[in-house]
């Protein structure tokens, strides 16, 4: 489904992805793992069109998004659930979903997937009304997953939902990271905590200042000497 070959990008002057190869298959759970500063971040803002590209090429379903603007990103298919939530506070539950379908035009089916994401996310149909702002952090984690769903991704870019989150909460989200991709999603999940990353993924890479190092099946990985050493705590 995604193929990333030879990536380079970064800010300003400064690059922080050095020749980044990787691909997620259809129906895959596939983990991005490194410490911070590895360039997981700006992985995914460079596949959803959020920095500059300065080297190689990105290729969906077939076809180079390279270059196309994040928008058209999001209309072919891909969605991107960003680090730190990044709802808006001072809509409500509803109105933050409904940004998440803004390019959408099909009523009845939008419909449905609001329908989908309630049922998928109870707690967010019995605060629809409510300002997103006075969720509590896990309930804003999964605010910004279903404003992703909203937009119908084929493929779903998640950047740290675990970040900030209470233990119960964060083994919540992992639970529904799961099912979305049992629902048929395919993802490409950045996460610190490489334990349940591993433990959810199929595969997995990891990076090192800008580099992929290692890239294998999550279960092998989770056995990787150098892995364990380094993110699983020996």
């Amino acid at each position: 489904m995604l193929s990333v070959a030879g990536l380079v990008a970064g800010y300003g002057q400064t690059d922080c992805l050095h020749s980044v190869s990787l691909d997620v298959a259809a129906g895959e759970i596939v983990a991005l793992l490194g410490a911070n500063g590895a360039g997981k971040t700006t992985t995914l803002m460079a596949i959803s069109g959020l920095v500059t590209l300065r080297g190689g090429d990105i290729r969906f379903e077939g076809a180079s998004v390279a270059g196309l603007a994040a928008e058209q990103i999001v209309a072919r298919g891909i969605s991107h659930v960003p680090e730190g939530r990044r709802i808006l506070p001072r809509l409500t539950v509803l109105e933050n979903l409904e940004l998440g379908a803004y390019r959408r035009r099909d009523r009845a089916e939008r419909a449905r997937d609001f329908e989908r994401v309630f049922t998928m996310f109870p707690v967010l149909a019995e605060r629809r009304r409510q300002l997103a702002g006075t969720l509590s952090g896990g309930e804003q984690q999964l605010l910004a997953m279903g404003r992703g769903l909203m937009a119908r991704p084929k493929l779903l870019l998640l950047d740290e939902p675990s970040l900030g989150l209470a233990p119960k909460l964060v083994l919540t989200v992992f639970d529904t990271i799961g099912r979305i991709n049992r629902e048929g999603v395919t993802i490409l999940l950045v996460e610190q905590n490489a334990y349940l990353a591993l433990r959810t993924a199929h595969r997995g890479y990891v990076l090192e200042t800008g580099h992929v190092v290692l890239s294998d099946t999550a279960a092998r990985l989770a056995q990787n000497p150098q892995v364990k050493a380094a993110y699983l705590g020996g």
